[in-house]
């Protein structure tokens, strides 16, 4: 995405394209939809010579989320990703190479959900599948 689209995206999503802004999408919406971590996008603003700290990373991946940009997906304590892809979908997570793709919504039958209370309603459903070889 060129640098003015990138700014058109952030405007849209309520945030100022400062550079450092501008740069991390830049790495996030450069072509098809993926799944980072924060040491994925470091690693990638590293190779690519964009320089930011590990605190610019995270609080723009987490402006991004409130900004309805990324959608967080939590695996554990200790393992979150960043989804360019907002739309209602599922995961599959690899245990044993820290893998994660998308699942789609009709994959997973979720109609035998329980009933739930008065004036609740769904919001969303986000299952994750763990595999691995064990």
């Amino acid at each position: 995405m060129q640098r003015l689209a990138l700014e058109r995206l952030l405007r849209k999503a309520g945030l100022k394209p400062t550079e450092k802004r501008v740069a991390i999408a830049g790495l996030l919406f450069d072509g098809p939809t993926k799944h980072v971590t924060a040491d994925d996008v470091m690693e990638t603003a590293r190779r690519s010579r964009v320089r930011v700290s590990q605190a610019t990373v995270y609080n723009t991946l987490n402006q991004f989320c409130a900004a309805g940009l990324l959608k967080r997906i939590v695996i554990d304590n200790s393992s979150t990703f960043f989804d360019t892809n907002t739309d209602d979908h599922h995961h599959i997570y690899n245990e044993d190479d820290h893998r994660l793709v998308d699942l789609p919504m009709m994959a997973i039958d979720t109609d035998k959900l329980p009933p739930l209370g008065d004036g609740e309603t769904i919001r969303s459903v986000d299952i994750v599948v763990r595999v691995g070889n064990k």
